[in-house]
């Protein structure tokens, strides 16, 4: 790995959401198939989209960063809508959606505080 992709996983909302699709892609192995490349690669779709705009708002100057951030947060709203049907729809068993919850409530506390703290 070179420096610079070293320093984005130093920051913490961007190494807990890397996390978050690493533990999400062992889970949506497990899927039934007719699940798996639908519902199960939305929600890959929406981790690595709310990845990247958090590596954009990282690597951009302070008066673009906001429309970035809110941008990630509305993607990270529906993400977790979608993480709450496959569990609901018995996609994702009990036990993986909680694991993946404390994930979740982990980066949505960061995401709203780097929210507030740019408004």
């Amino acid at each position: 790995m070179d420096y610079h992709i070293d320093k984005l996983l130093d920051t913490p909302l961007i190494l807990k959401t890397y996390e978050l699709y690493k533990k999400f892609y062992d889970y949506v192995t497990l899927f039934p198939k007719k699940d798996k490349y639908t519902l199960g690669t939305k929600c890959e779709t929406y981790i690595l989209t709310v990845l990247e705009l958090l590596i954009a708002a990282s690597n951009t100057s302070k008066d673009k960063k906001l429309i970035l951030v809110q941008q990630a947060s509305v993607k990270f709203d529906t993400l977790k809508i979608l993480l709450r049907l496959c569990k609901d729809i018995k996609a994702l068993d009990e036990k993986k959606y909680i694991i993946l919850q404390g994930s979740i409530q982990e980066i949505g506390k960061m995401l709203g505080g780097w929210q507030r703290s740019l408004a």
